[in-house]
């Protein structure tokens, strides 16, 4: 029996995990030498044993075994999986889900920034990349990155996204550069993307810096739950909604699923209890703001509807999701298992269930199962796998 049995689902967050030079053979020569920390030495110790104990389990069948016990409490690098697209093709049977979003971990640090000739060379490598890792197994989504920065190039990369076959674009949760996201100027963007099906997707991290340092600098250090100090600590958490929110309240209130009524996004990672009390925020600001902001009045439905009919969003295991299910309904939340990133947990899937107690069957297959594949839109669900294993 897989994780999951024999309930339909699909995982709407898994990551992989790099290794040295994963962008290499998909980016010009020129650029490859400006990529940012490439031979992530800073990692050296982490990644020789894990490549050594991959290897194990190539050749050894007790230690494949042990590790496929082992599969939700092993992160990172040292997951199956975590950088091999087979022994990934194993762990989707083995959670049984019927289909995952696949993100990069590290690899839009090596482009980001002010050069925008190395982020949009950057983006297509990791885009290339990414889809070359799922290539083998439609049961892996490939996600494309784009930035808006720059709308010609954005649509060059969407264009190539596409043709990769690509299953979500992530965009960054900010202003693109010095416009709004919802800028007439990005609309060829925003029509290629409603025209091809491709749902838009935003993710932590695509909104830069979650809140000032200077908030930990408090006299009482902590170390984050990696036992650094650059991931997410619980301040930051505080602050995790701040950008998609804002970005998808532009993109509501300006009225972009008016102009594009069959773009379709999603929040992952992000957490989703700020969803319930954020769709009031909406409406009320609809009705504080209508007198003097024209394009408020030319909505033809409240704001929280264009929530309702576009957006989809995962909780973190924990949230309380039965509490937000009655709150907001059950057309909203997606599951996830955020493989093999150490956020998704042990067994996520006993966390969602603790927090669903009264939550009808009908309402946990839209979580499960339903919702994620609204998102996706028909012609991008995978074929059912059945429960795996």
């Amino acid at each position: 029996m897989s994780y999951v049995g024999t309930r339909p689902t699909l995982d709407a967050d898994s990551h992989l995990m790099e290794l040295p030079g994963f962008l290499d053979p998909y980016i010009e020569a020129p650029m490859r030498e400006r990529l940012r920390g490439r031979d992530m030495a800073a990692a050296a110790p982490l990644l020789d044993h894990a490549t050594a104990q991959a290897e194990r389990r190539r050749t050894d069948a007790d230690a494949r075994a042990e590790a496929e016990e082992r599969l939700l409490r092993d992160k990172g690098w040292a997951a199956m999986g975590s950088f091999d697209p087979a022994e990934r093709s194993r762990v989707v049977d083995l959670l049984g889900v019927d289909g995952q979003l696949v993100f990069a971990t590290f690899a839009a640090t090596m482009f980001l920034g002010r050069d925008r000739d190395l982020l949009h060379a950057g983006s297509a490598a990791h885009n290339r990349a990414v889809a070359a890792f799922c290539a083998d197994d439609p049961r892996l989504l490939p996600v494309a990155f784009v930035p808006l920065v720059d709308t010609e190039r954005a649509v060059a990369l969407l264009e190539e996204a596409i043709a990769l076959g690509c299953a979500a674009v992530h965009v960054p949760s900010t202003a693109a550069g010095d416009r709004s996201p919802t800028h007439p100027h990005l609309d060829p963007f925003w029509s290629l993307l409603e025209g091809s099906g491709l749902p838009f997707v935003l993710h932590v991290g695509g909104g830069g810096r979650l809140l000032d340092r200077a908030f930990h600098e408090n006299g009482r250090p902590v170390t984050d739950h990696l036992g650094g100090g650059e991931n997410i600590r619980s301040k930051d958490f505080l602050a995790i909604s701040g950008s998609p929110s804002l970005f998808l309240g532009a993109m509501v209130l300006d009225g972009m699923f008016d102009r594009f009524p069959a773009l379709r996004g999603g929040v992952i990672e992000e957490g989703a209890s700020w969803v319930v009390s954020w769709l009031h925020q909406l409406d009320f600001a609809q009705r504080a703001f209508r007198r003097t902001e024209a394009p408020l009045a030319e909505l033809t439905r409240r704001p929280s509807e264009y929530v309702h009919g576009h957006l989809w969003f995962t909780p973190f295991p924990g949230e309380p999701v039965g509490w937000m299910v009655e709150q907001a309904g059950d057309d909203l939340f997606m599951f996830s298992t955020d493989y093999p990133h150490p956020e998704g947990g042990r067994d996520p899937l006993a966390k969602f269930e603790e927090a669903m107690p009264d939550v009808p069957e009908a309402s946990r297959d839209r979580f499960y199962y339903g919702n994620m594949a609204d998102l996706l839109g028909p012609s991008l669900v995978p074929a059912r796998s059945g429960a795996g294993v």
